[in-house]
């Protein structure tokens, strides 16, 4: 894939999943890559395979909540590339519940990493950006950063923020003539383990909730992450993954509010429920 030999690229998640594919689809294609995860092991194997292309690669354990971590890591890269270009802020954890059973600190938890992991990585390496002169920020949002679900309130709050964020940011950095892209990227169902990882409120069964996932995951990383790459070549400002968020998307344009009792004739019936019945 053209436009990224030479760049240096930085992705968040690379453990696994989509920043795993991201990571390896940018080395392929000539990109110095750092690479971050909570998960070791992961990021161990996503840097064995990097290698194994030939491509540099700098790997760091990082939790993307932790604000001061992210900004001496920003840094650390920055140090050792001698510039940056790219990041890809695509770690994310998903929890299911409703809101009258989910406790704040799982809601919480989910806008930690998935919200503010992606404004931490963002403000991070903005400058750097900035000053390489061909800076681009990617920013994963969601299909569900789209339209909302019943069981999906904290992960759907911290998506909308992701997608919000991110198309404020664009406008941003044409205004001010920074030369910075920015471009939101909203998945449909990728075959990754999110939900095999997933939390959820008490009472309901995670593994089911998995295997529910997993039935209707249509897009593999790779192929997920060549759309998101094919996209940022292009600077495009919103990137839809799948045929499914495609699909959705036409729903939410052509019924507005609509969309939500179609949702609850659908996935809410589906979707396994609690009550708080203290």
């Amino acid at each position: 894939m053209e436009g990224f030999a030479g760049k240096v690229a930085v992705v968040t998640g690379a453990g696994s999943g989509i920043g795993q594919a991201l990571a390896i689809e940018l080395a392929r294609s000539g990109a110095k890559v750092a690479i971050s995860d909570v998960d070791v092991e992961g990021l161990a194997r996503t840097e064995e395979q990097i290698k194994a292309i030939g491509a540099p690669v700098k790997a760091d354990r990082l939790d993307v909540s932790e604000r001061e971590a992210f900004l001496a890591y920003a840094e650390a890269v920055n140090e050792h590339f001698g510039k940056v270009n790219q990041i890809y802020n695509n770690a994310g954890i998903a929890f299911s519940g409703d809101v009258e059973v989910s406790q704040f600190k799982d809601i919480e938890r989910i806008m930690d990493v998935d919200f503010w992991g992606v404004v931490n990585g963002t403000k991070a390496f903005l400058p750097f950006l900035i000053a390489s002169g061909d800076g681009h920020v990617v920013n994963i949002s969601s299909v569900f950063g789209l339209f909302a679900v019943p069981s999906q309130s904290a992960y759907n709050s911290a998506k909308f923020a992701v997608r919000g964020f991110t198309e404020a940011l664009r406008q941003e950095m044409l205004l001010a003539g920074h030369p910075v892209k920015v471009t939101t990227v909203h998945p449909g169902g990728i075959k990754t383990a999110i939900a095999r990882n997933a939390t959820a409120a008490e009472g309901l069964n995670t593994a089911e909730l998995a295997d529910r996932f997993d039935k209707t995951a249509r897009t593999s990383p790779r192929r997920a992450a060549r759309i998101i790459l094919g996209a940022v070549r292009k600077n495009k400002a919103r990137v839809l993954v799948g045929a499914d968020a495609k699909i959705l998307d036409v729903i939410v344009r052509l019924t507005g509010s609509g969309y939500q009792r179609l949702i609850m004739q659908t996935l809410g019936r589906m979707t396994p429920r609690t009550t708080n019945k203290e």
